[in-house]
């Protein structure tokens, strides 16, 4: 509740937060927006392997041209102006910069740039949730041991989330479900970048006149997306996936304490304590009326007469027992809200949700018949989707996460519907593949609960 008031105390000490952005895509372009009129924050630097678009995001989100016209990192340091760049590396090695913010939503950029924070003693707020599912844990741990912070992004979902259960928690309620909501039906599953937009209602010309990437688009539809963050929401909070994974049910903002409780009372989840994402869309097709597409929620318990009598006598929707309460926040705001993270990690050293352990995974699963020696074309193409697991069943089945199933070639027939294994893939020794490799050792010897 003190951000603000810390944050003027910076920028009145003259000592504002100094962040370098990588990846100044539509997430870093909408931090940009906010930064730039946020007290106590000093973007030093943007980094993109396009240095034009990186210009563009700035001059699209009102930065005037003098304010990033420096030509050194020490130049941007000295006058309060931002270094645009395509070296990230040389950036983090500097020590004129606090915090890192990782926006390039690349698997392997991701985890390179946090194991450089690391190293080089950098905070690290993780936009990349690909890269936190894929080794969060493990790089969680590493910045621990290095007395650095590493952060899920306040602003995307994960981390609202994080936050709802630490408030249900934080005031003594038993969390009984988190997630968020999505537009889903089984048959998105199968969808691929040539019939995403059918899915979306965009027409090709709407298509044509807008920026939209189809595969990153797939992600969110055919289940990857959610699967993502989902894990990395049970590995931050210690909620865990149903053994079978995301249901998906359809679920109304006003029906949450109903259908996400168990099903032993009634509704929808497998167990207390689990992660799901409720669907905007009927079965048959029909929308849910007040959904909760863009939103996150908590369902939580009373378990007792007393907080029961108080849920009804302060007018919270519950279900028919008035045992099981929600609270939801309708939307999220994305790279607007990201500051949050920056002020937070910088000012009290806290994350906005971070791994504590391996909980959850999303494999990669065969959106079709794939044949001996195809390659994978990874979240949202044609050969795969992402299905969450419980990490202790990943583990067990030696599931292909669905961030490394990209540029990959088999190396026997996967039938549709069928996890892809380390044993079907001829496997190159990558950074990236060792640092996933290591998280599994390393995290495969607890039992997850």
């Amino acid at each position: 509740m003190n951000l603000y008031r810390l944050l003027m105390e910076r920028t009145a000490s003259g000592k504002p937060l100094r962040v370098l952005l990588i990846g100044a895509g539509k997430f870093g372009s909408m931090f940009l927006a906010q930064a730039r009129r946020t007290p106590g924050i000093h973007v030093v630097a943007v980094a993109d392997l396009a240095v034009p678009r990186a210009r563009d995001s700035l001059a699209r989100t009102g930065w005037p041209p003098e304010q990033c016209a420096a030509r050194s990192l020490d130049e941007a340091h000295s006058k309060g102006s931002t270094f645009v760049t395509d070296d990230a590396g040389a950036i983090i090695e500097r020590g004129t910069v606090d915090i890192v913010v990782e926006a390039t939503g690349s698997p392997a950029a991701g985890i390179h740039h946090a194991l450089a924070c690391i190293k080089h003693g950098k905070h690290i707020v993780m936009v990349n949730v690909e890269a936190d599912c894929l080794a969060g844990p493990l790089l969680a741990r590493r910045a621990r041991e290095a007395g650095v912070v590493y952060s899920l992004a306040y602003g995307d979902q994960p981390a609202l989330i994080c936050e709802l259960v630490d408030w249900a928690r934080a005031a003594g309620f038993e969390v009984v479900a988190a997630g968020k909501g999505t537009k889903y039906l089984p048959a998105y599953h199968d969808s691929t970048p040539d019939t995403v937009w059918g899915h979306y209602g965009f027409t090709p010309k709407q298509v044509a006149q807008g920026d939209f990437n189809a595969q990153m688009f797939n992600s969110f539809l055919d289940g990857t997306k959610s699967a993502i963050e989902m894990a990395a929401v049970a590995n931050a909070t210690g909620l865990t996936p149903a053994p079978g994974g995301l249901a998906f049910p359809p679920c109304s903002a006003d029906a949450l304490a109903q259908v996400l409780r168990p099903l032993a009372d009634g509704g929808a989840l497998h167990h207390r304590g689990q992660v799901e994402v409720v669907s905007s869309l009927e079965r048959n097709g029909s929308p849910v009326a007040r959904d909760l597409r863009w939103g996150v929620y908590v369902t939580f318990a009373a378990d007792s007469d007393y907080v029961r009598r108080c849920f009804s006598e302060y007018g919270l929707t519950t279900d028919e027992s008035g045992n099981y309460a929600a609270m939801y926040k309708p939307w999220h705001l994305i790279g607007l809200e990201l500051g949050i993270s920056v002020a937070s990690v910088g000012l009290r050293g806290e994350p906005t949700g971070c791994a504590t352990d391996f909980r959850g995974d999303a494999v990669a699963v065969a959106k079709r018949n794939l044949k001996e020696g195809e390659t994978l074309d990874g979240e949202g193409g044609y050969t795969v989707w992402g299905r969450l697991m419980p990490a202790r069943d990943s583990l067990a089945l030696g599931g292909l996460p669905i961030g490394l199933a990209h540029g990959i070639r088999l190396t026997r027939h996967i039938p549709i519907g069928s996890a892809i294994t380390w044993n079907d893939i001829v496997s190159a020794k990558s950074e990236t593949v060792l640092v996933r490799r290591e998280m599994e050792t390393l995290f495969g010897v607890t039992d997850k609960k």
